[in-house]
């Protein structure tokens, strides 16, 4: 967030502090035994929000699935695209799980869903469920780079490895990859490790560079480079996908329900190729992932951003009372 937005002022709100299970089968009983610490920092956020209202006076807040920051009296905001939470442990629970989950939403002004609603859109059932929350609309695809009407020429041998997420998971899918590029000489593997405060590798092979992290333009420039893209299938990564028309190997998680998804529905809509982390090998899912029709044909770059609009129809609502 500094390096994208160095002149913006920011305030420091603590994380909900979630560990992650080594294990995929272990990964969903280890965030059910959470809950209580995540009720707690909900809780703080809220008490944070009072706090920070009374100094600075917003006029709105727009939350990233932050559910503590609503308050009485401030108008705000909470996005999400995963109205349907797959709680991998059958429909009832999922049911169960969704109508909690709109107790939650319906509490907030809005509920912006971070999507497009034509044709499934790009998270399929998990923003498209039989009933949208009361107070929510589609606001289109958000991302932090912007598609091109005549994109550069793809380096027909690079790849581009860009990792995100939780540790443990994080790193040891960076352990796996680097290993695995290393005798695949035939291709220019470019690893951005989604780790800033992390070391930078040293004594790489010729047909591989590294580093930590990468900033939006920085992130552009490789993703405009890149023949393919291997990543993790978080949302956010894959709408920065949608939005260069990139082709990409995906690697969910495991035992990230969400994720693995995502994963299963891109690939079985022609998208991208998915594969499980244990069974990954780059010298044939590469040549496999490189057939897919990749997120180009799809249309979703040319979706109209609703983002501005949605703010302004806020604002404009009778009994708003501009700082």
């Amino acid at each position: 967030m500094q390096s994208n937005f160095p002149d913006l002022p920011q305030l420091p709100l603590a994380g909900y502090n979630i560990t992650y299970s080594r294990s995929g089968g272990t990964f969903v009983a280890k965030i059910l035994a959470q809950i209580p610490k995540i009720l707690g920092a909900i809780g703080r956020e809220r008490r944070w929000l009072r706090e920070m209202q009374a100094r600075h006076r917003f006029d709105l807040v727009i939350s990233d699935n932050r559910y503590g920051l609503k308050i009485k009296g401030l108008r705000s905001i909470i996005m999400t695209h995963q109205l349907n939470i797959i709680t991998g442990l059958g429909m009832g629970a999922n049911w169960l799980m969704r109508k909690l989950h709109y107790r939650i939403l319906e509490k907030f002004d809005a509920c912006w869903i971070v999507d497009v609603q034509e044709n499934g859109g790009l998270a399929g059932k998990l923003s498209h469920p039989p009933r949208i929350p009361s107070n929510a609309r589609y606001i289109g695809l958000l991302s932090q780079l912007r598609s091109s009407a005549t994109p550069p020429p793809v380096q027909n041998n690079s790849i581009l490895i860009l990792l995100s997420g939780p540790e443990p998971m994080r790193e040891m899918l960076e352990e796996k990859l680097f290993r695995q590029a290393a005798s695949a000489t035939d291709y220019h593997f470019h690893i951005v490790a989604g780790n800033p405060s992390g070391a930078a590798r040293t004594r790489l092979p010729a047909h591989i560079t590294y580093v930590t992290h990468a900033n939006a333009e920085e992130l552009a420039t490789t993703l405009a480079d890149a023949q393919l893209v291997i990543c993790r299938s978080g949302y956010s990564t894959l709408m920065d996908l949608a939005m260069l028309g990139k082709k990409a190997l995906l690697i969910p998680t495991p035992g990230q329900s969400e994720q693995e998804y995502l994963a299963r529905h891109l690939q079985s809509q022609g998208i991208a190729l998915s594969r499980q982390q244990a069974a990954l090998d780059l010298k044939q899912d590469i040549p496999e992932a490189l057939g897919y029709n990749g997120f180009r044909l799809q249309g979703y770059q040319s979706q109209p951003n609703e983002l501005r609009e949605a703010i302004d129809s806020m604002l404009r609502q009778p009994g708003h009372q501009s700082a």
